[in-house]
């Protein structure tokens, strides 16, 4: 018993109909309401009729199976909203009868409060990050959003160049007007100049009327060429011209259209290896990039990683129609610390979409992350091993005889204790548990 008041987490003891028993101090101490006065009170009162998870508890009465990681919010002592995470165990008679619920609370109002926060405060319009890396790029966008200059914005595929587009639009004086984007790689030569310039009706076969082009609709705004490493030199010279004198002619015209258009740029591929090579103009290439603007990868600015999972899970929660946002468990969310992010950005919104559809709960473990999060960082168990006193442990594939054998070693070295196995391969106890029963290995009999 003085191990159960000694405890932070708050601990709430319910009979079969959901009442409160009793309560543990550090409970107390959440709710700001002592066990007398709560005593054979309704649970769902702290909650709330539209937070209270009753259905569930409700649920876990009858089959005995706990709920883990269930984040809700429950009214606290001093009349704030405050944020709890939720467990259960059941509570068993010696014969095995049911006596109601332990209901676990962890009260994580003050870390879910600063994640909001932080995602509020840290970004510059839809950009999110705080690293120094990218503070530095906020800057530059301020200092050049007002500028006519062309802007070059370069960065691996998937880094977000067209929201820095935008947000250089955005915070210019053209924010009022037109932002048309273009990918400069879907198209062909041809197609791409009848796209930018417009044409006339029978430039070529199939123009069977007159039509604008792109930086026509962009008049008194912005026009954001992706991809511009993959323009041919033919269609760089049209664009010279009208970097050099704002001026277009439509595909089958000669008569010079005047256009108010600030052109940026963007490409994830080398433009000095393209100039050396000849595949760049020397004159564009200085043209387009009169202001240059670095995006760092994800791998560089891995602090900015738990702020921008709470806000794509945000974005998804409502794509999906959730009534809140999952929370993302510590083995899951060191998975997506460690991993490299070859795609970036947008690989992170896909992969936690990935663990959303699979989660399927209020929480995101580690074995709902796409597989190859899981075989990556892998390595970094293995390291762990090898610190452990395991040497030679390479990173083998899931599945596999190699995962089964190290495994085995994992467990036969500490004992069997699986908390320590976990622990020394860099996995959750949960994920091991898995493995065991998948391998049906067992302690070797004396």
């Amino acid at each position: 018993m003085s191990i159960i008041t000694s405890l932070r987490e708050g601990i709430i003891a319910l009979d079969q109909d959901l009442r409160i028993l009793t309560m543990n101090p550090a409970a107390e101490d959440i709710l700001g309401q002592s066990r007398w006065d709560l005593s054979g009170v309704s649970v769902c009162q702290l909650f709330g009729e539209k937070a209270c998870p009753q259905d569930i508890l409700e649920k876990t009465l009858r089959s005995g199976q706990p709920i883990v990681d269930f984040q809700t919010t429950v009214q606290l002592g001093d009349n704030r909203l405050g944020h709890v995470l939720l467990r259960t165990a059941p509570m068993l008679r010696r014969n095995g009868e049911s006596l109601g619920l332990a209901l676990l609370l962890g009260d994580v109002t003050e870390v879910t409060t600063l994640r909001q926060k932080m995602v509020q405060q840290s970004g510059l319009g839809n950009i999110i990050g705080q690293d120094s890396k990218m503070r530095e790029l906020f800057q530059l966008i301020g200092d050049v959003a007002d500028s006519e200059a062309a802007v070059l914005i370069r960065g691996e595929s998937g880094t977000g160049k067209e929201l820095v587009a935008e947000a250089v639009h955005r915070a210019s004086s053209r924010s009022n007007g037109p932002f048309v984007k273009v990918n400069c790689s879907a198209l062909s030569e041809n197609l791409l100049e009848s796209e930018l310039f417009g044409h006339v009706k029978g430039a070529y076969t199939g123009a069977v009327r007159d039509r604008r082009g792109r930086f026509e609709e962009a008049d008194g705004g912005t026009i954001f060429l992706d991809e511009i490493g993959d323009v041919s030199p033919v269609v760089q010279v049209k664009l010279l011209r009208v970097l050099q004198e704002h001026i277009i002619e439509k595909v089958g015209d000669n008569n010079p259209i005047s256009v108010n258009v600030r052109v940026v740029s963007a490409t994830n591929r080398n433009l000095d290896h393209l100039l050396a090579s000849g595949q760049m103009r020397e004159d564009f290439y200085y043209r387009i990039k009169v202001v240059s603007l670095q995006i760092p990868p994800l791998r560089d600015r891995r602090e900015d990683i738990p702020l921008l999972v709470a806000h794509f899970l945000g974005r998804i929660s409502k794509k999906q129609s959730l009534k809140k946002p999952p929370i993302v468990l510590g083995d899951a969310m060191r998975l997506l610390m460690n991993y490299t992010w070859p795609g970036n950005v947008r690989e992170l919104e896909n992969a936690l979409e990935h663990a959303v559809v699979l989660s399927r709960t209020e929480a995101i473990k580690a074995l709902h992350l796409p597989p190859e999060l899981i075989q990556t960082t892998g390595a970094v168990g293995s390291a762990r091993m090898r610190r452990a006193g395991f040497q030679n442990v390479p990173s083998p594939p899931l599945h596999s005889n190699a995962e089964k054998e190290m495994l085995a070693v994992a467990l036969q070295k500490t004992g069997w204790n699986r908390s320590r196995a976990a622990r020394q391969l860099g996995i959750d106890r949960t994920t091991l548990w898995r493995k065991i029963r998948e391998y049906e290995l067992k302690p070797d009999e004396d």
